[in-house]
This record gives structure tokens, sequence and C-alpha cells, in this order.
């Protein structure tokens, strides 16, 4: 037979900490932890996804002109360029 609330201190007392926990993070406007590793996981996808575009149109220029790896160098640069600033607005965004 379960145990009146008053009799499971413990467990009370651990579900007034978490819903206190939980009033503190709405009130102040806290991600959650779930929330934070989503974002870190896009900013990393906005970052890797025009670098590695960069290297195909890169590579692909290169075999086009025959000349080295000159494109494709070039073309990291740019797209690591655009990645951090896609972050950079994205956290931007994150702030409002």
């Amino acid at each position: 037979m379960p145990r009146p609330p008053e009799e499971n201190n413990e467990l009370h007392e651990s579900v007034k900490r978490s819903e206190r926990r939980a009033r503190i993070a709405q009130s102040q406007k806290e991600r959650t932890i779930g929330q934070n590793i989503a974002l870190i996981g896009s900013l990393g996808w906005l970052i890797v996804m025009p670098t590695v575009a960069g290297v195909f149109f890169g590579r692909w220029l290169d075999g086009q002109a025959a000349g080295g790896i000159f494109w494709t160098g070039s073309s990291i640069f740019a797209g690591v360029s655009l990645g951090a600033w896609l972050a950079w607005r994205r956290m931007r965004k994150e702030e409002k």
C-alpha cells in the first residue's frame, strides 16, 4: 500500500526541489539541456555544410581548370566564412 506524502519525506522533498528549480529556470528564461544540445548541433551543421559544399565546389572547379588546389582552398575559406557568419547570426537570434 502506498505511503502518504508526509510519510515519504525524501521523495516529497525531492519533488519540491525539482519544482522549485523548474520555476526558477522558467522565471530566468533559461534553456533546458536538450535545447542547448540541439542548438550546438544546429550550429555545427551551419558551419560544416557550407565548408563541405566549398570543398566539393572547389574540387570541381580545380578539375575543370586544372589549376592544382587553388579553387579548393579558396572555396574552403569561403565556406568556413559563410558558416561562421550563419552561426553568429543564429546565436544573435537566440539571444533575443
